[in-house]
């Protein structure tokens, strides 16, 4: 739900998944079967029809950056507890990825320090399952500061305008998607990971899987 250019999709097809995405702007390199459509509009026996639900709302109404748009007169949907209301009553297993600002309830936060990326990039995750919180490594490198070249050694803030869109590509591990697409996905790494901990939370060995999402 929400999936846009399909980062976290890539992820879950790594752990083994079969991925529908649904978004209700066209994704022309969305690589996986492609529904547009508006998410909120989706029937509950449609999300019954899967055996895991993942959501990535859209997150300007919680970063900072929003925050300043909003005081230029822009306005951006909270559609958080919309969208987990829809999956409670679906009683399909789900995860709701956003930003750290976003108001979601007891998550696990990933960074890309635990999974040996060249960028921070910090989400939280909710989940209907439990998800073991890794280990967050100290932040010792330097962030590139926003619009100038990476610097050797710095980690890339992959947000906004950024600059470096081949190398962005490379440490999210996202070729052929754009600067947008870029700046609004997770690396595969991320929903890999919380794929795994869902199989492992119902007792399935990675790489050991039937079902879809």
């Amino acid at each position: 739900m929400f999936c846009c250019g399909g980062g976290a999709g890539r992820g879950l097809h790594q752990a083994g998944f079969e991925v529908t995405g649904v978004d209700i702007e066209p994704q022309k390199r969305y690589p996986f079967r492609f529904i547009q459509s508006d998410v909120m509009t989706l029937s509950i026996d449609f999300l019954r029809e899967f055996d895991f639900i993942w959501a990535s709302p859209p997150c300007q109404q919680y970063t900072l950056a929003g925050t300043q748009w909003r005081r230029e007169g822009k306005e951006y949907p909270d559609m958080i507890d919309a969208t987990r209301d829809m999956m409670v009553e679906s009683g399909v297993p789900w995860v709701i990825e956003n930003v750290p600002e976003a108001p979601l309830r007891n998550p696990v936060i990933l960074c890309g320090t635990m999974f040996g990326l060249r960028t921070y990039r910090h989400r939280l995750f909710e989940s209907s399952f439990t998800i073991q919180q890794p280990e967050h490594p100290e932040h010792v490198a330097r962030s590139t500061k926003m619009g100038r070249p990476p610097k050797d050694g710095e980690f890339l803030q992959i947000v906004g305008h950024f600059s470096g869109v081949p190398l962005a590509r490379e440490i999210m591990g996202l070729p052929g998607l754009n600067q947008y697409e870029l700046a609004q996905a997770i690396p595969p790494a991320y929903s890999r990971y919380i794929a795994n901990e869902f199989l492992r939370s119902i007792g399935i060995a990675e790489g050991q899987i039937e079902m879809s999402f």
